[in-house]
């Protein structure tokens, strides 16, 4: 054997020596490990439970990456500009339309087997809607005209109502009314009113919340679920928040009064709206308005007929004008929020939507004839109640504008809103 040989069996026999406690001191840790309670080993070595563990795989729909499909804003619709606005994201075919693609037709009908929303409901009409819902069977793929499907879905409300900016409105309004009433009531300032003026409010501006409870409740109300799509039942349904609020503060206004002014008959108001003949003439044409079938029509009637002719007249032309003068500063500003409602906010939305059916690119002779026809209708209606109310001009100690200054004015405002239509003057209106 040689040296190297030697050298090499000796360094085989140091590596045994070496390893051999290690092997021993792990049999000892074994042993000692397996002597302890069941309670420590628990503690030192938890076992693993044996529970199903979730697979996670890609959802078809979720998986696919396609363009927009990160955004977290709607392009089912075109918006009116270039980017689509909050209000359209929130209202814009929030109500389904089968000839758009709500593939498997209305989700609910009526007893004449009618479903959803009926274009008929109406006599206007926007083009398109003349087409045929389409035919949906299994592997069509539910695909239905592309979008907007009829010029009803073109509507957009200048006023971008939706949920959020209904409740920020009305309370501001309201809060707005309570301040002035209650400085009012700190500064004593119903006690300059004069004796006459007192009658009026309670019987005269008493009566007034008839009409606009009436048209609130069983007018807008009654249109706005007869309308053809969200964007329409929004504007008229806060045109409907907009004529109770104002019935309400009316009322509100009313018992307040009764509260701080000795005398005051906060009932009166009541008798005046039945028995009175000076508002016959409105309540008869209101009790019509809230009979009318045809939703676009009902609209129509109330927003450009009867309130230029006979709601700014009485309100504009004869409560505000004769308020002052009457020792009143107070009524005005209640009056008042009802008198924006309508000019700045529901009247803008009217036009806005007669605009497009006036000027629709299929239907627009059409619905000019239907529109004529309506006025024909209901301006000497408005005109004969309007004139009745004549004798209120006379019963303040302080007297407002003549009334036939009154009723030219309103004629001359009700003549502007049927130029920006393009409409013709009716000849009703020179009686």
């Amino acid at each position: 054997m040689t040296a190297e040989e030697a050298t090499g069996k000796d360094n085989d026999v140091q590596a045994t020596d070496v390893a051999q406690p290690t092997d021993d001191a792990q049999a000892i840790e074994e042993k000692t490990h397996a002597a302890k309670p069941i309670e420590e080993q628990a503690e030192t070595d938890p076992q693993e439970r044996s529970v199903p563990k979730p697979a996670f795989t890609d959802a078809e729909a979720g998986a696919k990456v396609f363009p927009d499909s990160t955004a977290r804003t709607h392009n089912y619709f075109t918006p009116k500009k270039r980017k689509a606005s909050h209000y359209e994201d929130v209202t814009v075919e929030v109500q389904p339309d089968p000839r758009h693609y709500l593939s498997q037709g209305w989700l609910y009908g009526f007893a004449d087997g009618r479903g959803g929303y009926p274009l008929e409901w109406t006599a206007m009409k926007a083009w398109g809607v003349d087409r045929p819902e389409p035919e949906r069977f299994p592997g069509s793929g539910g695909k239905g005209y592309d979008w907007p499907a009829h010029g009803w879905h073109e509507f957009r409300d200048p006023n971008e109502e939706w949920e959020l900016t209904i409740y920020r409105y009305n309370a501001n309004v309201v809060r707005q009314i309570n301040q002035n009433i209650e400085t009012a009531r700190q500064a004593k300032a119903f006690e300059q009113w004069n004796p006459n003026w007192v009658t009026f409010v309670e019987r005269h501006v008493g009566a007034w919340m008839h009409v606009e409870h009436g048209l609130g409740l069983y007018l807008f109300a009654n249109a706005q679920r007869r309308a053809p799509t969200n964007m329409h039942n929004n504007a008229i349904s806060v045109n409907s928040m907009h004529k109770l609020r104002f019935a309400q503060d009316l009322a509100l206004y009313n018992l307040t009064l009764s509260e701080e002014i000795e005398d005051f008959d906060g009932a009166a108001h009541v008798a005046t709206w039945n028995e009175d003949s000076a508002w016959q003439g409105v309540r008869r044409v209101a009790e019509q308005l809230t009979g009318i079938d045809d939703w676009a029509e009902a609209i129509f009637a109330a927003n450009v007929v009867f309130e230029p002719l006979v709601g700014e007249l009485f309100r504009s032309n004869l409560v505000q004008q004769a308020s002052p003068g009457n020792g009143d500063f107070v009524t005005p500003t209640v009056v008042g929020a009802g008198e924006l409602d309508y000019a700045t906010r529901d009247l803008r939305y009217t036009k806005a939507m007669f605009d497009l059916l006036i000027n629709d690119k299929e239907f627009a002779d059409h619905n000019k004839q239907i529109i004529d026809q309506w006025l024909s209708v209901w301006v000497p209606r408005c005109i004969t109640a309007a004139r009745e109310l004549q004798p209120l001009w006379s019963q303040p100690d302080s007297k407002p504008p003549r009334f036939e200054d009154g009723l030219d004015r309103a004629k001359s405002r009700f003549s502007g809103l049927l130029s920006e239509l393009d409409l013709q003057q009716p000849k009703e209106l020179t009686q």
